[in-house]
């Protein structure tokens, strides 16, 4: 069976699709990513990092080379504070993270994004089995997560998921996922039945962390 010890500290938990009274056997458990993944916002999580950073810290210069694909809001978020001289304390923490739920939603309605081909039929088909739960695995903040969802009207396909919130590393995201999957369903998995779809070498990897199978899609920037 797979690991589904929660790591230290508090788990996040997402309360986006609503459970039912109706008994189901839950065999598969799908974790997916979100962007490049399930959709293209466009660049919506980078113009409302910067805008928050403008609006928190009134940074005027913004520059920088900070690779995103694949890694964690809280790895993002860290590198962007040291680049630009920002004390790396809960306080500025919440500054930015506030500042950044405000933007989002502004940032997500600007930008050409869309869903890319094929999730909303490959969602219904899963979520019609009845055998299979669906969870996230995203390097996203939770709120960043839920907030991109609702745009463009994923969100009630997903029951539970692990978050970039806490974690540096996308191994440490699928864990936590792992354990909110087993939390939620009351039961323990085999590693042959989770299965982890991501469109970085990031998300293989991860999957590999935890035993589960991978799905590379080719819908994101490799």
């Amino acid at each position: 069976m797979a690991n589904c010890q929660p790591l230290s500290g508090e788990l996040t938990r997402l309360s986006l699709r609503t459970k039912t009274d109706e008994p189901r056997i839950v065999k598969y458990v799908y974790l997916f990513d979100i962007d490049g993944t399930l959709l293209n916002t466009g660049g919506a999580g980078q113009r409302a990092m910067e805008r928050a950073l403008q609006a928190a810290f009134s940074l005027t210069d913004l520059s920088h080379d900070i690779p995103a694909a694949g890694r964690t809001d809280r790895a993002i978020t860290s590198d962007l504070f040291h680049h630009h001289g920002i004390a790396d304390e809960s306080a500025n923490w919440q500054r930015f993270l506030d500042a950044y739920v405000e933007q989002l939603p502004q940032a997500l309605a600007e930008l050409d994004g869309r869903v890319l081909p094929g999730v909303f039929a490959l969602l219904e088909t899963l979520v019609a089995r009845g055998d299979v739960a669906l969870g996230l695995l995203t390097g996203n903040f939770r709120r960043g997560a839920e907030l991109k969802l609702l745009h463009y009207r994923l969100d009630h396909h997903f029951e539970f998921g692990g978050f970039g919130d806490d974690y540096f590393d996308r191994d440490d995201v699928a864990r936590s996922a792992l354990a909110e999957a087993c939390r939620h369903l009351d039961r323990q998995y085999a590693p042959d039945h989770i299965w982890v779809i991501g469109d970085t070498p990031s998300d293989v990897k991860c999957a590999r962390a935890i035993g589960a199978h991978a799905v590379a899609v080719a819908t994101g920037i490799f």
